[in-house]
């Protein structure tokens, strides 16, 4: 019997159905990206209790209801503004910064797309801002991922290259999807309930660099805290997809090198994944992916009882991805 060769067509294929297998696969990576993704909301909720501690001692909340009933009753009265995002800060000691005493202060922010820096841009133009976009991406990526048109690894894929057609037909694919697509101020979807699950009515103009709240240290330490477990979870989602993506660099190199079907087979099989010589011939790139009969049938079951939790979402989507590494 002769050796079927490898054409361009079929290593697509096979390196489509490996990046499946290796995101499946158990590994120190994707465990902390587990872990980080699925404590943070917990931490968020604890610290914004905090926040809201804070902003209601420096403004009472009498004092906001008095606002609002003025607000209300004159036309030419516009003091009441909601925020989700603050300028704390406190006087900090010479030790902690080698001069005399000193304002410490930083902008924290609690939206989906808030800023993680420290760093208040709401003057800057609306768009893309550093890490703005990482987060949702990273919290939201089983929503992103079973959209046909969503890609929520798309900046970690993109790394060190320049802005470009395909990129951008994904971060607007996923904005649009999350409902930040048209700005902050026409939010829908998951940004809009996100954010207003983390809004606070507060008195005086509307950015939020006017109204300097003073906190404690400990304080301010905790809402640092908070900040770092929110780049520790963009961070454990680059590791993870950023280690994929360096496997997925050895597998198509190798399977470039290969002239012959049966040597790509051998490869998937070294590495765990059982993939049959008609499957690769009979199917498409797409097909080899989702459409064998097994994936066929997990992709037709999520589509099933959409109003889940997000726990039973996530164990779905582990056991489609266990399912995924077996076939």
């Amino acid at each position: 019997m002769s050796r079927i060769r490898l054409n361009q067509e079929y290593r697509n294929k096979i390196a489509n159905r490996m990046r499946v297998h290796i995101e499946a696969e158990d590994t120190q990576e994707k465990e902390k990206f587990f872990q980080e993704r699925e404590n943070f909301k917990a931490h968020q909720d604890k610290t914004w209790e905090l926040a809201k501690l804070c902003v209601e001692r420096q403004y009472p909340k009498e004092d906001v209801s008095m606002a609002h009933y003025l607000q209300d009753k004159y036309p030419n009265v516009n003091t009441i503004a909601k925020d989700s995002c603050f300028h704390f800060g406190y006087m900090g000691k010479p030790e902690e910064h080698d001069e005399d005493d000193k304002y410490i202060t930083k902008h924290f922010d609690f939206r989906l797309n808030g800023d993680i820096d420290g760093v208040d841009r709401q003057d800057e133009i609306e768009g893309y801002r550093p890490q703005s976009r990482d987060f949702g991406y990273a919290y939201f990526r089983d929503e992103l991922k079973a959209q046909d048109s969503c890609n929520p690894d798309i900046t970690i894929e993109m790394e060190g290259k320049d802005s470009n057609p395909h990129w951008t037909k994904y971060t607007d694919a996923n904005d649009k999807y999350l409902g930040s697509s048209s700005g902050r101020n026409n939010l829908t979807s998951y940004s809009d309930k996100w954010d207003k699950d983390y809004e606070l009515d507060l008195i005086g103009r509307e950015y939020c660099r006017d109204r300097q709240i003073a906190v404690s240290r400990e304080e301010y330490k905790t809402f640092e805290m908070w900040q770092q477990k929110k780049g520790q979870l963009i961070m454990a989602h680059y590791k993870w997809i950023k280690s994929v993506l360096e496997q997925m660099k050895e597998i198509k190199m190798g399977l470039k090198g290969y002239k012959y079907l049966d040597e790509a087979l051998e490869l998937c099989t070294e590495l765990g994944l059982n993939v049959q010589e008609d499957e690769v011939i009979r199917c498409n790139s797409t097909g080899l992916v989702i459409y064998n009969p097994k994936n066929l049938a997990e992709r037709i079951k999520g589509m099933k009882n959409k109003n889940v939790s997000r726990e039973d979402k996530i164990k779905a989507r582990l056991l489609y991805e266990h399912n995924q590494a077996i076939n």
